[in-house]
C-alpha cells in the first residue's frame, strides 16, 4: 500500500514541474498548446502500446472522463492563472481534496470523513501559506474558473473511482482513452485561441516531451491506477504536491526565497498530505447487547469480596 501511494504521489509531484518547464523551456504565450501535447500525443501513444480500443459504455465514460480529467480541466486551469495571481488559482485549486470528500458521499455512497476533510482544510491553509500574497487580487471570472478547474478535476476522480476499468484492460490503456478524449477537446480550443508556435527549438522540444511522456503517459498511468487501488479521498490530498513542487522549484532552480510563513505552509500541507493516507482513528463503541445494569453487576461480581 505505501509503494501504491508514492507511485501515485508521482503524478502530481512531476504536475508540479508544469510551471517551471513552461516559463523556462517552452515559448511563451501558448500555455493551452502545451496542454494539448500533454495530452494527446501522451494518449495516442498509450493506446498503440495497450492495443486496446473502448468496448460498448466506455466509449462515453472515457469521454466523460477525459473531459472532466483533462479536456475541461485545463483550459479552466489557466483562465484562472490568466486571470488571477498564481497564488489565488493554487489556493482555489487545493480546494479538490474538500470537494473529493463531499462528492464521495452521494456518488460511492461512503461515510463523510470528517478525518479527510480535517486535513484536507488543513491542507489548503498550508497551500495559502505558501503560495498567496497580501497583494493578490480577485477576479469574477478567475475565481469562478479556480473553482470549476477543481469541481471538474474532483467529479472525473470520483467517477474514476466510480467506474472502476474493464476487465483485462491496463491502467496504460484507460489513462490512453482519458488523455486522447482529452486531447481532442483540447484540440480545437488550442488551435483557435493560440495556434502553433512559430518557433520550437530544442528546449521547448525537451520540454514538450518531458510534459508529454513523464507528466502525460506516465504520470497519469499511475495516477488512474492509484485512484483504483486506494482510497479515493487519500488520493485527492496528494494533488497539494503539486503546488508545493512547483514553490520548491521556484525556490530551488530560480533563486526565490521562502519566508518563514511559507515554511509553516510547507509543514501544514505536508502533514496533511500524510495524515490522509493514514487510517482515521476509530472510537470504541459500547457493545449494543450488553445493558447497563448487567455491566454494573459483571463489574461487581468481578471484585474481590472481604469476609
Amino acid at each position: 500500500m505505501k509503494q501504491t501511494t508514492l507511485l501515485t504521489a508521482f503524478a502530481p509531484a512531476v504536475w508540479g514541474t508544469t510551471y517551471i518547464v513552461t516559463t523556462e523551456l517552452l515559448p511563451a504565450g501558448h500555455p493551452l498548446f502545451a496542454s494539448l501535447v500533454r495530452a494527446l500525443p501522451a494518449g495516442l501513444i498509450a493506446i498503440a502500446i495497450a492495443r486496446r480500443l473502448p468496448h460498448r459504455t466506455w466509449w462515453f465514460k472515457s469521454a466523460v472522463l477525459g473531459i472532466l480529467n483533462i479536456g475541461a480541466f485545463f483550459p479552466l486551469l489557466f483562465l484562472a492563472a490568466y486571470r488571477l495571481p498564481g497564488g489565488v488559482a493554487a489556493t482555489l485549486g487545493a480546494f479538490q481534496p474538500l470537494i473529493v470528500a463531499l462528492l464521495v458521499v452521494p456518488l460511492l455512497g461512503e461515510r463523510l470523513s470528517r478525518w479527510r476533510l480535517l486535513w484536507g482544510i488543513v491542507g489548503v491553509i498550508g497551500v495559502a501559506l505558501v503560495v498567496l500574497r497580501s497583494s493578490a487580487a480577485l477576479d469574477v471570472v478567475g475565481v469562478i474558473a479556480g473553482l470549476l478547474g477543481p469541481v471538474s478535476m474532483g467529479l472525473g476522480v470520483v467517477l474514476t473511482k466510480k467506474w472502476g476499468r474493464p476487465s483485462g484492460v491496463s491502467g496504460v490503456a484507460l489513462a490512453g482513452w482519458q488523455l486522447t478524449a482529452g486531447g481532442l477537446v483540447l484540440l480545437p480550443i488550442a488551435l483557435l485561441v493560440e495556434g502553433v508556435p512559430t518557433v520550437i527549438d530544442a528546449d521547448a522540444a525537451l520540454g514538450y516531451a518531458w510534459l508529454g511522456i513523464v507528466g502525460g503517459l506516465l504520470a497519469y498511468t499511475l495516477w488512474f491506477s492509484g485512484i483504483r487501488s486506494l482510497p479515493v479521498t487519500a488520493v485527492a490530498v496528494l494533488a497539494l504536491l503539486s503546488p508545493l513542487v512547483a514553490a520548491g522549484l521556484g525556490a530551488a532552480v530560480l533563486g526565490e526565497t521562502l519566508t518563514p510563513a511559507q515554511l509553516v505552509g510547507f509543514a501544514l500541507a505536508l502533514a496533511a498530505i500524510v495524515a490522509s493516507q493514514l487510517t482515521p482513528p476509530r472510537r470504541r463503541m459500547p457493545d449494543p447487547t450488553t445493558r447497563p445494569v448487567d455491566a454494573a453487576l459483571s463489574s461487581t461480581n468481578r471484585a474481590p469480596h472481604n469476609s
